[in-house]
């Protein structure tokens, strides 16, 4: 009979299979001990996305635009697909007295069933990239997955404009893979905040969520965010003033599943400044970057949260176009354990775009945090925000959708060492030739540019971003669309697209053995 060692390799190496399409068993002559080989790093083969669903006005016009890079490391020739479809549903589990989140009465299940068998985006072939649009309240979260070919470095954008209300802004968001665990730093209950959490479910069983909610004080205890069941294939929507009865202005929330999978975000509506999304911040970690703060930022607030048992002492440092500074009056900033902090930077900028670097005060003592920026341009009744969320570096390659001919602003900042990029500007989704620049970022820096555009640009571009020397580099990208005389604004951080994945290789004897 076979070995039991032998058994459970093989067991192992089918079910690697089964995930990444790249594992790979080999079967030595048995002349020799087993021996473990060097892992390799390849192209996935199989990717999710999940976008939120837009919003809640009827004066709201999104557009979708999905991506993927040419691939250069090999992969599988298998054509594959990308779609974003439509979940068809979309649930609404607060009391929200103005019913915004009802479907249009009188639509057919049949009808509803083929919206959702449409793709609203497809994407045909790795570096051009597909667009999609949707207006009105209804309009439903999406599910998305792409594979073979397509799926590696596979990445949506969902930008939603909306002219006028308590809501008016653009909105845009990364759709973010699905996850068990979500930390979103500055989000509020504040009266005169309308702040949701969005929650997708891409598979076939139900997810069942719960939503934990952290003050200044502490934990705001709440009933109603526990248990959360979020049904096959489509969205859920959580009004979180409803999972509290304390009005809070800084607030952190803390997203897990108890079994399945979801995509969450907040979406986050100030009666003074807008709305637009947070997207969810880097895992916790005793040193954060959040990048991309525009020079002309008239109010920053940090949020930070501190989730283990030890409090934080942090250090803030910004990034500037000529070196790391410490911001006069905001040297420091104590975070106790297991409760929000906030503080108001103001315009820390002066001028200059920067990226805000949080580094422990102690290093023998680095407790992990998660922290997002709340950043205000213009004044009066022309105020728009955006969010900012602490994110990791460009490890291989990082890419963002939906830039038009104007407007885009690529921030890249590096806090260690001196590091070199490549940007590389796609083809139209409606014509033109790709381009691409280098761009060396000085050590304690944020060098923020206008991006290469595509030669004879027709439609929108993404921008991919990678590393090619030097040290660690952190990017952003800032979308800006004036309306009515108002720059409305939005912010994508661009963490590593995880377009590989580390696969071994491996050999063992395989020799059948007599009872």
């Amino acid at each position: 009979m076979k070995s039991t060692s032998s058994l459970s390799l093989i067991a192992g190496a089918v079910a690697l299979a089964a995930v990444t399409g790249f594992a790979a068993l080999e079967v030595p002559d048995g002349s020799g001990p087993a021996e473990a080989r060097t892992a390799a790093r390849l192209p996935v083969e199989r990717t999710s996305l999940l976008c939120p669903a837009p919003g809640l006005s009827d004066l709201s016009e999104t557009a979708y635009t999905a991506y993927t890079p040419p691939n250069t490391s090999g992969g599988s020739a298998a054509a594959g697909t990308a779609e974003l479809l439509s979940s068809a549903k979309d649930e609404a589990k607060s009391d929200d007295k103005d019913d915004k989140d009802k479907k249009e009465k009188g639509k057919s299940k049949k009808g509803k069933e083929a919206d959702k068998d449409k793709p609203v985006v497809s994407l045909k072939e790795p570096g051009k990239p597909a667009t999609g649009e949707a207006s009105g309240a209804d309009s439903p979260a999406l599910v998305g997955t792409a594979t073979g070919r397509l799926a590696p470095g596979w990445t949506a954008q969902q930008t939603t404009t909306i002219e006028a209300g308590d809501g008016r802004g653009l909105l845009g968001i990364s759709c973010t893979a699905p996850d068990t665990d979500f930390w979103f730093p500055a989000a509020s209950t504040a009266k005169s905040r309308e702040d949701y959490v969005h929650l997708t479910n891409p598979d076939d069983t139900a997810a069942v969520a719960d939503i934990e909610l952290y003050g200044p004080d502490g934990t705001l205890k709440s009933d109603v965010g526990e248990g959360i069941t979020v049904p096959a294939g489509s969205g859920v929507r959580v009004l979180i003033s409803t999972l509290t009865s304390k009005a809070v202005d800084d607030v952190t929330v803390h997203v897990t599943t108890r079994t399945g999978r979801v995509g969450a975000a907040v979406r986050a509506a100030d009666e003074t400044t807008g709305s637009d999304w947070i997207a969810p911040s880097a895992e916790p970690a005793g040193t954060l970057v959040l990048p991309g703060i525009p020079a002309d930022a008239t109010s920053v607030r940090l949020v930070a949260f501190a989730p283990g048992d030890d409090d934080a002492d942090l250090q803030l440092k910004l990034l500037g176009k000529s070196g790391a500074i410490t911001p006069a009056g905001h040297e420091e900033l104590h975070v106790k354990s297991n409760m929000t902090a906030g503080i108001d930077l103001k315009d820390v900028t002066r001028g200059e775009p920067g990226s805000l670097m949080l580094v422990p005060s102690d290093k023998s003592r680095a407790t992990p945090v998660v922290a997002a920026l709340r950043v205000v341009r213009g004044k009066g009744d022309k105020q728009e925000v955006a969010y900012i969320p602490a994110t990791g570096p460009v490890a291989a390659r990082a890419t963002v959708a939906d830039n038009r001919s104007k407007g885009s602003v690529l921030s890249l900042a590096a806090p260690g060492a001196a590091g070199t990029v490549k940007v590389t500007a796609s083809a139209g989704s409606g014509g033109g030739t790709a381009v691409s620049k280098t761009y060396k970022v000085a050590a304690g820096t944020t060098t923020a540019v206008s991006p290469p555009v595509p030669k004879g640009l027709k439609g929108t571009y993404a921008l991919t971003v990678e590393p090619q020397s030097g040290g660690p580099v952190h990017a952003a990208r800032t979308l800006t669309v004036t309306v009515d005389g108002i720059q409305m604004f939005t912010v994508q951080t661009l963490p590593d697209d995880r377009g590989t994945v580390e696969v071994p290789a491996a050999r063992q004897d395989l020799s059948v053995l007599d009872d």
